[in-house]
């Protein structure tokens, strides 16, 4: 399973630290085999070694140049780093990113190998046309992106359960995870509003290949039991 932490704009490079170093010793205590991943701030990028890989929240489709305010491949060669995330749903809603730019970032990063946990999901009023709308409002995010990439990472997060509390139920979950894989035979991660009270419940379903936690992996330690959760179930099955 793959657990994942999308730290958003929180916590400094040094309570970056104090966190990663918190969780590897964990993960080490504990002897967790799981996939972790930390997505922290771009200003708390640093080089870690060890069972933790640290990816960035975003980057530029460059290697330096005259970007205003972004960060690019130089930047992250310098700590080492290989895994990034793409299409987050704030950086399409919020920010404003098209899907003609995620494909342009998509590829530029394919083409150095790194690890794309590649983002989709539907807004409530999508979800709420029904099956057919949203499955369609879906794909178009998959328009321009090699689904067969290696080095890919599908994580499915339903805007409207981002930082809301609200969650599909796991039956709605595990039905639209089986309609996803069909486009793709990457790993499929399930966000929004993953907490430590649901992730075991969602990490257990078939379908799911791990999670993409944002607000509640704030807190280490129960990121850390997340971590756990995914592990025991390795154990069980």
């Amino acid at each position: 399973m793959i657990i994942a932490a999308n730290l958003k704009t929180n916590l400094t490079r040094k309570q970056t630290t104090e966190y990663v170093d918190e969780l590897e010793s964990f993960l080490n205590k504990n002897k967790i085999s799981q996939e972790v991943l930390v997505f922290p701030a771009a200003s708390s990028l640093n080089a870690h070694n060890g069972k933790v890989t640290i990816g960035a929240q975003n980057a530029y489709a460059a290697a330096n140049g005259a970007f205003t305010g972004e960060i690019g491949q130089d930047h992250l060669d310098e700590f080492g780093i290989k895994t990034i995330l793409i299409g987050h749903s704030e950086r399409r809603h919020v920010l404003g990113e098209s899907q003609e730019e995620l494909v342009k970032k998509f590829n530029f990063y394919k083409e150095l190998g790194f690890r794309i946990v590649y983002c989709i999901g539907e807004p409530l009023e999508v979800r709420e046309a029904g099956n057919e709308t949203m499955m369609k409002y879906i794909s178009a995010q998959y328009e321009g992106i090699d689904t067969d990439y290696e080095n890919l990472i599908i994580a499915y997060e339903p805007v409207w359960a981002i930082g809301t509390g609200l969650t599909p139920t796991l039956e709605e979950i595990e039905s639209i995870h089986k309609e996803l894989k069909k486009k793709s035979p990457a790993p499929l991660l399930y966000g929004g509003s993953v907490k430590v009270t649901n992730a075991s419940d969602v990490l257990a379903l078939q379908s799911v290949d791990g999670i993409l936690v944002g607000s509640a992996a704030l807190y280490v330690e129960h990121f850390c039991s997340m971590c756990e959760y995914a592990q025991n179930i390795e154990n069980k099955n």
